[in-house]
C-alpha cells in the first residue's frame, strides 16, 4: 500500500502530462490543416515575427504571398523556406510593399490579389516603434508611426476586402500589441497608433459578420528575438517595476507565430499574449483606472529620481 501511494502521484502526473501533450499535438495538427491550400498574405514578412509566421504557415501547406520592403531579404526568406520545405508545398510569391507608402498600397493590393485570384487570410504584421518623451518626438515622426501602424494596415485591408466580400469568406488578422490596451509612458505615438488599430478592427469585426469574414487581433507583449533584461539603473526597470517588468522580457517570435496559426484555425476574435502581471495591468486599467494611473505615475517619479541621482 505504501509503495502504491508513493508511485501514484508520479504516475498521475505522467499520465496528465501525456494527455496534455497529445491534446496539444492534435490541436497543432488541426491548426496546420486549417490553412492547407489557403492563400495567406503576410506583411513585413522579412521581420523576425514575419519570418516565423511565414515558416509556420508554409509548413501548414498554405499558398503564401510574402510582402516586404526589401527584395533581397524577400529572396533570402524564399530560399530559406524552399530549402527546408516538403516538395509538395507551394512556392511563396514575393511582393514588394512599403506599408508606410500609403499612396502605393492600393496598386500593390491588386498585385497581391492577382497572385492567386483571391485572398483567404490577410495577416497584418507590419509595425514601427518609437520611444521617447512626448515633447521630444516630432509631429512628422508621429505621423510616420501612424502610417506604419494604422493607416497602412487599414488601407491594405480596405483594398483586399472587396475580394473577400464578393466571395463571402475570408479572415483578417491584426498582430497588434498589449499597448493597444494600455499606454506605457514614453511610447505615446506607438500606443496611440495601436489603440487606433484596435478600434478600427473591432468595428470591422462587427461589420464583416454578415459576409462570414472573421477578424482577429493578437496582442502580445514586447516581441523580442531573445529574452533581454533591463540594465541596472535603466529607467525601464523602474517604470515597469510593478506592472510592466515582464513586458520587457517579452515573447519570442516563434510563440507569437504559433499563436497566430491557432487563432486562424479557431477564428478566435481576440488574443492577449501576456504574463499574469501585464495581463492584470490591462484589467486594472479597465476597472480601477485611478489605481493604474497612480502606479504608472510612481514609476515616472522613480525614473526622475534615478536620473537626478546619476
Amino acid at each position: 500500500m505504501g509503495i502504491f501511494a508513493v508511485l501514484a502521484l508520479p504516475l498521475l502526473l505522467f499520465g496528465i502530462s501525456g494527455i496534455i501533450y497529445i491534446y496539444q499535438s492534435v490541436r497543432w495538427l488541426l491548426s496546420k490543416s486549417a490553412v492547407q491550400n489557403k492563400v495567406v498574405v503576410i506583411t513585413d514578412a522579412i521581420s523576425g515575427l514575419g519570418k516565423e509566421c511565414s515558416r509556420v504557415f508554409h509548413n501548414g501547406g498554405a499558398r503564401l504571398v510574402l510582402c516586404g520592403r526589401t527584395w533581397e531579404k524577400l529572396e533570402a526568406l524564399y530560399d530559406a523556406l524552399i530549402n527546408v520545405a516538403d516538395p509538395s508545398t507551394y512556392a511563396p510569391k514575393l511582393i514588394l510593399l512599403d506599408i508606410t507608402d500609403i499612396n502605393c498600397i492600393r496598386d500593390v493590393a491588386k498585385e497581391i490579389v492577382n497572385c492567386y485570384g483571391c485572398v483567404d487570410i490577410l495577416i497584418n504584421n507590419a509595425s514601427m516603434k518609437v520611444k521617447g518623451a512626448v515633447q521630444s518626438i516630432s509631429l512628422e515622426l508621429d505621423k510616420k508611426i501612424m502610417d506604419a501602424n494604422y493607416f497602412g494596415p487599414i488601407t491594405l485591408t480596405k483594398a483586399i476586402l472587396p475580394n473577400m466580400i464578393a466571395r463571402r469568406t475570408g479572415q483578417i488578422v491584426l498582430i497588434n500589441s498589449i499597448q493597444g490596451k494600455i499606454g506605457i509612458p514614453f511610447r505615446a505615438a506607438y500606443a496611440a497608433s495601436k489603440h487606433a488599430a484596435v478600434g478600427f478592427f473591432d468595428c470591422l469585426r462587427a461589420e464583416m459578420e454578415e459576409f462570414d469574414i472573421s477578424v482577429s487581433t493578437v496582442n502580445p507583449t514586447f516581441i523580442c528575438s531573445y529574452h533581454r533584461q533591463p540594465a541596472p539603473g535603466n529607467w525601464e526597470a523602474s517604470i515597469w517595476k510593478f506592472f510592466f517588468r515582464k513586458v520587457a522580457y517579452g515573447v519570442h517570435p516563434v510563440e507569437v507565430a504559433e499563436e497566430v496559426l491557432r487563432t486562424v484555425s479557431s477564428k478566435k476574435q481576440e488574443v492577449l499574449m501576456a504574463n499574469p502581471i501585464p495581463r492584470a495591468a490591462v484589467y486594472i486599467r479597465t476597472f480601477f483606472p485611478e489605481l493604474f494611473f497612480a502606479i504608472v505615475a510612481s514609476g515616472i517619479r522613480e525614473k526622475q529620481k534615478t536620473e537626478e541621482e546619476n
